[in-house]
């Protein structure tokens, strides 16, 4: 198996993406091989720096880079030679079994959709997060960002998405869906959220467990939650808050510092036909190694084959 990374992405690339390739590199000795894709001027001092470390990694050649703040659809269109479009080359054509990139996160949308598409079915992909539970282990909440408005049949596909994910990558046997809601009551909420309530509700592929207030999301009331991109990016910002505010404090506890986002390393795209996962823009090289780690996961769980039956079905 062979997992892809950007290392021209995040702002500390590529030093921080070649140090967090070596890292996985150890972890998933005999079972992976990581393949850096990136400008060879860049990535290779560093690479030699780490000598023997990084003799297991691959390298492919890539002569342009997407910047954070270019616009993602023309940026992907003009530079068809970045790290970001030779990385979902790459998994088209079955090089790689996984991309990963901390880079423009809107360019990583565009190239899964143009590029790898959307698995048949799918109105449109979402980008999942990890919520920390308060007796072990993550759930899943999506959307938070790919999608800032949704239909309630967006939101409903949501919740088949992050079920399956838990299911089959988290091993959560019977993944309990909340909806996020300003209530628990099924008459709360807007339109929106009261059709994507009654469509949640007599989907057959999941379990429904109603609405969930904010005050649910981190203990075992849900493994998946369910929401608008809008939404879930404002509530991802603020968890990852509580880790920040509380580490300028001193203050560490097991619970609290899995909301670290170097702790999952990155957010996987759900609703498209192959494996590819978002880094956090500042990814540090533990970050790096743990979104690569989760590409490994991801790939080895055949998640997207899981997705494919379901929405065929």
């Amino acid at each position: 198996m062979k997992i892809a990374l950007d290392a021209m992405g995040g702002d500390f690339a590529p030093e921080a993406a070649v140090a967090g390739a070596v890292l996985a590199a150890e972890q998933l000795a005999g079972k992976a091989t990581i393949v850096l894709i990136g400008q060879e001027d860049a990535v290779r001092p560093f690479l030699q720096q780490h000598g023997a470390a990084a003799a297991s990694l691959e390298f492919v050649p890539a002569s342009q880079v997407i910047d954070m703040g270019e616009h993602p659809a023309k940026a992907f269109q003009q530079k068809q030679d970045s790290s970001i479009a030779v990385g979902y080359k790459m998994l088209l054509a079955g090089e790689v079994e996984a991309f990963c990139s901390a880079g423009n996160t809107g360019a990583m949308l565009v190239g899964a959709v143009f590029t790898v598409k959307n698995v048949p079915g799918v109105m449109r992909p979402a980008i999942a997060n990890f919520l920390p539970k308060l007796h072990g282990g993550f759930g899943i909440l999506m959307d938070v960002g790919a999608n800032a408005e949704c239909k309630p049949e967006m939101l409903e596909q949501f919740g088949e998405l992050g079920s399956l994910y838990a299911q089959y990558v988290l091993g959560i046997a019977q993944p309990k869906v909340g909806l996020l809601n300003i209530g628990e009551e099924e008459g709360k909420g807007t339109p929106v959220i009261h059709a994507a309530h009654q469509l949640l509700k007599v989907n057959p592929h999941i379990q429904f467990v109603g609405n969930i207030e904010g005050r649910d999301l981190f203990n075992d009331k849900t493994d998946v939650v369910v929401c608008d991109g809008f939404t879930g990016n404002i509530v991802l910002k603020m968890a990852e808050s509580i880790y920040d505010i509380m580490d300028e404090k001193s203050l560490h506890e097991p619970f609290f510092d899995m909301f670290n986002y170097e702790t999952v390393g990155g957010s996987p795209i759900l609703g498209i036909n192959d494996n590819a996962i978002i880094g956090h823009g500042r990814s540090t090289p533990r970050a790096i190694s743990n979104m690569l780690m989760q590409g490994y996961n991801m790939a080895d769980s055949g998640i997207v084959d899981q997705i494919k039956a379901t929405f065929k079905s």
